[in-house]
């Protein structure tokens, strides 16, 4: 276990004060979701934590239910065929999660007795994880502290901290030591804190429009004490609009996939999409990320899932 703990500070740094009033309105007002329930175990909270990336929470908690009651263990799902798994991942989009999860319950097994490893350079060592995901394990299945940042608490810190309207792109290192700032040095309270961050730029301190005079920060706010003045730094790239996109063209072969249990054809795959030069782009595209395999009967040519 590392010991991630701010060498020194500094008396007059608004941390303590944020972690104290963050601590105590999460403790208030955190939402009841399944993986803050008592016994809910680590394999649960990294499979949360793959479904949760670019997903909102309501369509991740039932598809998270029925993959726990499916595969309650890393042993059950890496048992099971890589095609199960992204077909149980359903509308959940990104299905190259469920074949990084499948991969990553496969190495937990091999490597670590099919228990969830709690070291933070281990659960790095795992297919699909990075900083973010590692850390959130080691935290909040068993009560380690390190920083964890997602792009919620990015910008909490932004504004109560740096006094800027958005955090920029990210910068891991640099995201990393700001939390590590605020956190106590107590454990067990760095726990709660690291939740609360995350808790309140999902529900309080949203992107477009903050709830202000509902934040327990609001006194104590750079962004609010100056006036809110409009970020003009540098921003992450803007993702191209879905409809359209090759991400549409794939999502729509992939749906067909899951949908079949025999090989879809050439000619099937031509009727979900006008434009040959996309279509065939996204199917290579599927082929090379191991999303789609072609069929080894002769006799029934076509795709199937892996």
């Amino acid at each position: 276990m590392t010991d991630e703990r701010p060498k020194g500070g500094d008396d007059d740094s608004p941390g303590p004060a944020i972690a104290t009033a963050v601590a105590e309105w999460y403790r208030e007002h955190q939402r009841d979701l399944p993986w803050r329930r008592p016994g809910f175990s680590a394999w649960g909270t990294l499979v949360s934590e793959f479904m949760l990336q670019q997903t909102p929470v309501v369509r991740v908690i039932p598809r998270l239910e029925a993959w726990l009651e499916r595969w309650p263990t890393p042993a059950d799902l890496a048992a099971s065929p890589p095609g199960d798994a992204v077909r149980a991942w359903d509308n959940l989009g990104y299905p190259r999660r469920a074949l990084w999860l499948h991969a990553a319950a496969m190495q937990i097994v091999e490597r670590h007795g099919g228990a969830v490893p709690r070291d933070v350079d281990a659960l790095l060592a795992l297919t699909g994880i990075g900083d973010y995901t590692a850390r959130a394990v080691a935290v909040f299945s068993f009560g380690d502290r390190h920083p964890v940042v997602d792009t919620n608490t990015r910008r909490v810190i932004a504004r109560a901290v740096l006094g800027q309207g958005q955090p920029g792109p990210p910068h891991g290192r640099r995201d990393l030591a700001a939390m590590d700032a605020l956190l106590p040095d107590d454990v067990a309270e760095s726990t709660v804190v690291n939740a609360g961050m995350m808790e309140l730029g999902a529900v309080v301190c949203v992107a477009r429009t903050p709830l202000c005079d509902a934040c327990p920060l609001r006194d104590a706010c750079a962004w609010r004490a100056a006036g809110y003045p409009a970020y003009d730094g540098p921003t992450k790239a803007i993702q191209k609009a879905y409809e359209g996109s090759d991400r549409h063209v794939r999502g729509l072969i992939m749906r067909e996939l899951r949908a079949a249990h025999t090989p879809v054809t050439d000619a099937e795959i031509a009727t979900l999409w006008p434009d040959q030069t996309q279509r065939d782009r996204a199917l290579a595209g599927l082929l090379a990320d191991g999303l789609a395999v072609r069929s080894p009967t002769p006799d029934a040519p076509g795709y199937l899932l892996p």
